[in-house]
């Protein structure tokens, strides 16, 4: 398994990575204390997974390295737990269904991409908590209880969507014993349910207040949810059973209307689901593998908003989980089918498959080696991925390369005509180009598309300054100061244009409030010294100014 992710341990961040690897602001002790108790100080509410990212961060730093190291040896160690659980419960090929979960290509963007290290320590705690549960069930042991529930809790603080292991110990019960028994089965499990539905619960009001996950493209009827969730378990078990052109982004898919036509896949599991309940007497196990996967599939299947379905309504990162009962389920399949064939086979077939899956996997962890490596290769899968159009520009304009990153810019607004982001990366573009003429209609569009974006009206209120527009722009300073109180690159950029209007003594105490909110600061202890120069006193001048030099070394004497 180390060798198929060879090449992601010498990969590097890539996307929203900075949002999970510890920013600066967090990596202190009251930092620390931030992550567990302040919602909305980290990008998602995973306090246990954030905490490990910032011990990570206090032995490997910025070295993306260490990072992705732990998440291959997170993963092997939730291959050896999945084949632990599965041999306690007698299913056949349990080591076969462990080695292709640890080498299929599905689990690469688990693996490969650090950000979703949610996916991989949570699973550890998730399986680790069903084998202590388990000998629980065989024993009655409180001990074995309690360390089954205090791994839940840990799973659930790693990632809530590991609240579906009550529901599915549910479905493995009856599996096991042809029904569910009060006392025996589900009595037990009431607390852990009642945990995991609150999880649950608050994550999503979490993904909907403090990541954004509302508004327009999130405005779907019950039954475009319906069509959409029959839609998405048949793609993921399509993917899993065949991993062919699997991409980053997959195309979004548009639900327009409802025609009785996007009803079929629904239609056909819930037909699927019937069919398989009817042959419960003459075996249980495909019905148990399709409740399990459909119900570890639930909190991504378009009843809850999520996020990520601004993008794609499916990504390979969302079936981490849920695969693992499909897998079982093939594994088993195959091993009874290969008992009955010569040892060369039975030795060799299972050695191509694993063969496969890790040259696959092996393949795709090369995307990840850096930023440019990665938005070509998701451009290059999915060329309609508005998003890797805008990052790329990005990443391309702080290199210098600014006629191509225009060019994504613009596939951008291409593809996606009301994405602020795009409209403001276009403006920023034309002002490191000094056409500040140029940039003003897209800052005006991406604050009629964005008008809560404290970047956006600050942007504006810029380019408004620099074309002569100061009155304006101040508008626009306050606009972005109301929605970001504490940005000090705000209140210099006021101050400037205050300066501007004349409004001296205005402008002095907006530089000091820039210079309180960040003292290291160079710009506003340079306009400090500007400003106390222009109101005739030298001395606070000259402070200020040899300040500033400190923290710019590149600037010259203060001049005598």
């Amino acid at each position: 398994m180390l060798l198929c992710y060879w090449p992601a341990l010498h990969a590097g961040f890539v996307w929203n990575d900075s949002d999970y690897v510890t920013r600066p602001g967090l990596r202190s002790l009251q930092g620390l204390a931030r992550i567990w108790f302040e919602v909305g100080a980290t990008e998602q509410y995973y306090p246990l997974l954030h905490s490990s990212f910032w011990l990570q961060h206090r032995f490997w730093g910025d070295a993306a390295i260490g990072y992705h190291l732990f998440d291959v040896l997170l993963h092997g160690a939730s291959a050896c737990l999945f084949a632990f659980l599965l041999r306690r419960w007698a299913v056949p090929g349990a080591w076969l269904a462990a080695f292709v979960f640890a080498l299929h290509p599905v689990c690469v963007e688990s693996v490969a991409w650090v950000a979703e290290q949610k996916n991989t320590q949570s699973l550890v705690f998730y399986l680790g908590a069903a084998l202590a549960y388990d000998r629980f069930t065989v024993t009655r042991s409180r001990h074995a209880y309690g360390l089954g529930l205090l791994l839940f809790v840990l799973a659930l603080l790693s990632k809530t969507t590991t609240a579906t292991l009550v529901p599915a110990f549910w479905v493995v019960a009856w599996w096991r014993h042809g029904g569910l028994q009060w006392a025996r089965d589900v009595r037990p499990l009431l607390p852990w349910f009642a945990l995991g539905a609150a999880a649950g619960l608050f994550s999503a009001w979490v993904e909907k207040t403090y990541i954004g996950a509302e508004g327009e493209a999130f405005a779907l009827t019950w039954l475009e949810r319906i069509m959409l969730a029959g839609r998405i378990v048949w793609f993921y078990l399509a993917k899993l059973l065949w991993p062919a052109d699997l991409a980053f982004i997959y195309p979004r898919w548009e639900f327009g209307g409802t025609s009785l036509v996007a009803l079929v896949p629904a239609v056909l599991a819930g037909l699927v689901l019937f069919a398989l309940w009817g042959l419960r007497s003459r075996t249980r196990a495909p019905l148990a593998i399709a409740l399990l996967f459909g119900g570890s599939l639930f909190p991504v299947l378009g009843f809850f908003n999520v996020y990520g379905f601004l993008y794609s309504y499916v990504a390979d990162h969302w079936q981490y989980l849920p695969c693992l009962a499909v897998i079982a389920g093939c594994a088993s399949a195959l091993t009874r089918v290969l008992e009955r064939l010569p040892r060369a086979l039975r030795i060799g077939m299972p050695l191509v498959l694993l063969g496969l899956l890790g040259f696959s996997s092996w393949q795709r962890t090369a995307m990840y080696r850096d930023l440019e490596t990665f938005y070509r290769a998701l451009l290059r899968d999915n060329p309609g991925a508005w998003m890797a159009h805008n990052n790329l520009g990005t990443f391309l304009r702080e290199k210098g390369r600014i006629d191509e990153a225009e060019v994504h810019f613009n596939e951008t607004l291409r593809l996606r005509p009301q994405s602020a982001k795009a409209h403001n990366n276009l403006g920023v573009l034309h002002q490191d180009r000094r056409r500040h003429a140029q940039a003003l209609p897209f800052f005006r569009e991406a604050v009629r598309l964005a008008p809560d974006s404290a970047i956006y009206h600050d942007n504006l209120a810029t380019a408004l300054r620099e074309t002569g527009q100061a009155a304006e722009a101040l508008t626009h300073h306050r606009e972005a100061l109301i929605r970001d109180p504490g940005w000090a690159v705000a209140q210099n950029n006021q101050g400037v244009t205050l300066r501007a209007l004349g409004r001296l003594g205005e402008a002095l105490g907006s530089f000091q409030e820039a210079a309180r909110l960040d003292p290291h600061s160079g710009p506003a202890h340079l306009n400090l010294a500007l400003t106390y120069s222009l109101l005739g006193q030298e001395a606070e001048s000259r402070r200020h100014y040899e300040q500033a030099r400190r923290l710019n070394p590149a600037l010259p004497p203060f001049p005598m």
